[in-house]
């Protein structure tokens, strides 16, 4: 057999580079990531959350601002001066000095306060739902980022039983035991698992990246530690408690209720009294001025604005009864979702321990000659992917909790805030 015993040394030599590079893969330093306990300390930070905390804070200010009575004005007024005959120069003019104050009848600045405090309670629970998202989304890129890890180091493993089952080939090859075909077979085998490996430390590499960068570190990510995938989430708490995405909404509900008494006032007349000092020229007395003014309601009522808020109101009730209706059903499906990851968690976990049973026994059938080539392989890609699927399985678990963890007001695998 000339052509295969020519063959043969190249195959080897294919075998050997792939190994080479399999042991120079993956980079030599690592700084690890901290813990997701520690980062999530630092999740109020996130622009989300600071975002919606400086506007929180804009909102408390807002309400200072409407507890504020407005300015009165001040005007000075001259009249019957610099004109002709008996008004000629300044010696007949008739100066007034006076201070106008708007009263703010009918609850004007109380009405305007009750939405002002509304509305910045609203944004206070917004600013909460934003750091339980964004405690949401850290867990998620961290969980991704360790899953795409330990796919990494999967795929690495996956090429190394390859390459030993293609020299177990090679050997029967090189013996007589086994055809050439089985060698090519080995050698592409091979091959497609350098490629697998190479798309894992790219995925790997690009999970890290985002880590780094939703979580604000000063230095890349290039390994994690503290595992969050493995851990298990608290028993889901009970009761049907209101979300904070139901809250935000009653709040909101709120704001558009007090509103409507507002446009209602504006519909009344807007009183201002003055009082004021009059200097008489010509008989170099003074006297007082009083005087009271308001807009006669002939042709504007508000009655637009009043509709609007009215029509803003309905609007608003929708949406609380939308909130609810889907805050009770995502609770139900969150608690499901988390019950099933957790079953299916530890069926992949058996799967895995019998999946590396059958790929043992496999091998040693393999290397006595008793089983097939084309069987070892069965064994070895179905290994694989039963450690595939219980990353999948816990990944999926943590999205499970973090849905939950959303709907409960607190951050996943934390406790409620």
């Amino acid at each position: 057999m000339p052509s295969l015993y020519r063959r043969l040394p190249r195959i080897a030599a294919g075998c050997a580079m792939v190994a080479l590079a399999t042991a120079t893969t993956g980079p030599a330093w690592a700084d690890p990531a901290p813990a997701f306990e520690i980062l999530l300390q630092q999740v109020g930070a996130s622009p989300t959350a600071m975002e919606a905390g400086a506007l929180q804070e804009a909102a408390e200010a807002r309400v200072r601002q409407a507890r504020v009575r407005p300015n009165p004005t001040l005007a000075l007024d001259v009249e019957n001066a610099f004109g002709s005959g008996p008004f000629e120069g300044f010696g007949n003019a008739e100066t007034t000095l006076g201070v106008t104050q708007d009263l703010e009848l009918w609850g004007r600045r109380g009405a305007r306060v009750d939405v002002a405090r509304a509305e910045a309670g609203a944004l206070a629970l917004r600013r909460d739902l934003a750091v339980v998202d964004a405690a949401g989304r850290l867990a998620l890129v961290y969980a991704e980022a360790e899953a795409a890890e330990r796919r990494f180091h999967l795929a690495e493993e996956a090429l190394s039983v390859t390459l030993a089952d293609a020299r177990a080939a090679l050997t029967l090859v090189e013996e007589g035991r086994e055809p050439m075909m089985r060698a090519l077979q080995g050698e592409s085998e091979a091959a497609t698992a350098r490629a697998s490996l190479d798309e894992a430390q790219a995925e790997r590499d690009a999970a890290f990246a985002r880590l780094t960068a939703v979580a604000m570190l000063p230095t890349p990510v290039t390994s994690i530690k503290a595992s969050l995938i493995d851990q298990v989430p608290s028993a889901a708490m009970s009761g049907d408690a209101a979300t904070l995405v139901v809250r935000v909404a009653e709040a909101e509900r709120e704001t558009a209720e007090r509103q409507i008494a507002v446009e209602r006032i504006r519909a009344r007349p807007d009183v201002s009294a003055s009082v004021g000092l009059r200097r008489y020229e010509a008989e170099d007395a003074t006297a007082l001025t009083l005087g009271l003014s308001l807009p006669l309601p002939l042709f504007d009522r508000n009655r637009g604005n009043i509709d609007a808020a009215q029509a803003e109101l309905r609007a608003a009730d929708a949406r609380l009864l939308s909130a609810r209706q889907d805050a009770q059903a995502d609770r139900n499906a969150a608690r499901a979702r988390l019950s099933a990851s957790a079953s299916r968690v530890s069926a992949t976990d058996a799967g895995v321990t019998a999946a590396q049973e059958a790929y043992r026994l496999s091998r040693i059938g393999f290397d006595a000659g008793r089983i097939s080539q084309l069987e070892l392989r069965v064994s070895r890609v179905a290994l694989i992917s039963a450690r595939n699927a219980a990353i999948d399985a816990r990944l999926a678990r943590v999205r499970a909790e973090i849905d939950l963890a959303r709907l409960q007001g607190r951050a996943p695998f934390g406790a409620v805030q």
